[in-house]
């Protein structure tokens, strides 16, 4: 199987409501970055009575156009894949204007515990007062006006990851865990590599036609798609095995060398990225450091 091939051919129509797939629309924020591609995808789901996946980030033009394209409708569900702040802020504002229902795995929390001494690097994109109003669990269906999701637990971007399925048609939502333009970031402590993982084995026990992600364009043979992403992922590791090997004692070196041809930008990213792969060798006993892996460690082989 041979590594994902990545579409970053995508107009995100900013402002405007762009139909996506039968009664699902989808409006992208203009918060467009070199970890948010184009900006974020918000999907309004539904005919007469809506459920909206991701309301996106608190920025005014966003809400203007989120609001046109809800046209008056009510709204009975707000569903949100994870709470970092391009995805979930606008939930409160949007719940206190339709009282729509606010549902998620769960609110923000890290993968695992701080280390002493430890800084989540991430703290700040994060959505630290974001609270459901129900706390759906692993293929827990909602219905609607006409529609019914499913909640899929997809943990690794991070701990309260989840996609959604909407049930009869073989879409799936699913966030920042599988996009068509680039892999999604795994960074220790908010997220983990074995969880990231082995949330792409459960989507590939699944029969879905096409992933709508968080940003970006459709993932339109998802299964294919996933299994290329899982060899991306080991290849990844091998690259981060082999450094160790030449050599490189500290993620800085390795990043240098692996990411050579990636945007100088996206090296901090790309660190998390080496340390999330690093804490899954330790655990799995392939790499040895001294005390807990972290950013500033020295690894060798075992």
């Amino acid at each position: 199987m041979s590594e994902p091939e990545f579409d970053r051919a995508f107009d995100p129509a900013h402002g405007a409501a762009v139909p996506v797939a039968p009664e699902i629309l989808r409006v992208t924020a203009s918060n467009s970055g070199p970890l948010t591609f184009h900006g974020t995808n918000s999907y309004v789901v539904g005919v007469d009575t809506l459920a909206v996946i991701d309301p996106g980030p608190e920025d005014e033009a966003h809400w203007r156009a989120l609001e046109a394209a809800i046209a008056g409708r009510p709204v009975s569900h707000i569903f949100v894949t994870h709470t970092h702040k391009d995805h979930s802020p606008l939930a409160a504002r949007l719940k206190a204007a339709t009282g729509a229902t606010i549902v998620a795995e769960g609110p923000h929390r890290a993968a695992r515990p701080l280390y002493t001494g430890e800084v989540n690097p991430l703290k700040e994109s994060s959505d630290m007062v974001f609270a459901p109003d129900v706390t759906a669990g692993h293929g827990e269906v909602i219905a609607g006006d006409g529609w019914a999701i499913e909640t899929l637990h997809t943990p690794g971007h991070t701990a309260n990851h989840a996609a959604y399925a909407l049930k009869g048609s073989g879409t799936v939502f699913s966030g920042d865990h599988v996009m068509a333009w680039a892999t999604s970031i795994i960074a220790p402590p908010d997220g983990a590599m074995s969880d990231f993982m082995a949330s792409l084995d459960m989507l590939l026990e699944r029969d879905d036609r096409v992933y709508l992600p968080g940003h970006g364009g459709p993932v339109r043979e998802p299964r294919q798609f996933v299994r290329a992403l899982k060899t991306h992922r080991r290849m990844r590791e091998r690259a981060v095995l082999a450094r160790i090997e030449k050599g490189d004692r500290l993620i800085g070196d390795m990043v240098k060398a692996i990411y050579r041809e990636t945007d100088p930008r996206l090296h901090g990213a790309a660190a998390l990225s080496v340390l999330a792969h690093l804490e899954d060798l330790v655990g799995r006993g392939a790499v040895i450091t001294d005390g807990p892996p972290s950013i500033t460690g020295e690894y060798r082989a075992a």
